[in-house]
Formats: structure tokens, sequence, C-alpha cells
């Protein structure tokens, strides 16, 4: 097992949740290949996207419905500052995640962190687990919660 899956599920064992991942295929890297693979719709599935902050050089994390795209005017004001693409670099140092697997829990800094209302909708939502071959099932204002993440519209 991966140190960053490790780190997922401990962060969801530290917040009281008894939730085991899924492994899917090696397929999965976007957001319709996962929903495809954990038969739900498109938007159940939380995609985390990493934005540079461009003052204070800190990712800043969006947790976005699978159907959505992050906004980068409405994203900038809701952050408080200018972003910029993340490198890869830059999320691995601030997450310990690679792209592809970025979790919205377990990273290893804090992180100033936006959800998507649109995931609220729904009962059940699936998110990254810390590789690109893990998600777990959770719900949706549970998530927002233990993320830390402020529910705010910065989405096309």
């Amino acid at each position: 097992m991966s140190k960053s899956l490790k780190r997922v599920m401990a962060a969801l064992a530290d917040a009281g949740l008894d939730i085991t991942p899924l492994e899917l295929g090696p397929e999965t890297r976007t957001a319709q290949q996962a929903a495809d693979a954990a038969g739900c719709a498109l938007d159940q599935i939380a995609k985390s996207v990493i934005f540079a902050g461009q003052s204070s050089g800190k990712a800043i994390l969006f947790v976005t419905a699978g159907g959505n795209q992050v906004e980068p005017v409405k994203a900038s004001a809701v952050a408080g500052e200018a972003l910029g693409k993340a490198n890869a670099a830059l999320i691995r140092a601030q997450t310990g995640f690679a792209i592809g697997g970025v979790a919205p829990v377990g990273h290893l800094s804090p992180i100033e962190a936006f959800f998507d209302p649109r995931l609220a909708e729904f009962d059940v939502i699936y998110a990254a687990a810390g590789t690109p071959r893990h998600i777990f099932a959770i719900n949706p204002k549970v998530l927002q919660k233990i993320s830390g993440a402020q529910a705010t519209d910065f989405t096309i």
C-alpha cells in the first residue's frame, strides 16, 4: 500500500470514519473514467484541483464536481489572490500527492480549500484516495467538513 493511500486512510480514520477506498482499473485519471469505473454520475466525482497562489506561493485546493471546471477569475476572487498553474513539484511538496491522485484530505501540510456546492446535491460522492487508482465514497457534507473546505462558487 502506498504512503499516500495510507495517509488518506489515516485522515479518514482520524475523522472517525470507517471508509475503505476502492481500487479501480488503471484508466481512472480523468473524472469520466473514475465515474465510469465507480458506476456513478460524472458530477459525483469530487475532483481535487490545485492552483498556485501568485502572491503566497502556496498550493490552493478547489474540490469540484466532475463535470465542472474551475473558473480562474472566480477562483482568484475567492482565494483573495491571483492564481496560476501549480506545477507537480509544488503539488507534491505541499500535499504529498502526485498529479492524478490528489485527495481532498491527508495532505502533508494544511491547505486552503474551497468546495463546489454542486457536490452537496448528492448523498454520496467519490474522491481520489491518494493514488490514480483509488477512490473513496463519502457524504459530501462530511467531506467538506473534514477537508476544512469553504463552500463557494468558483466554477464555470
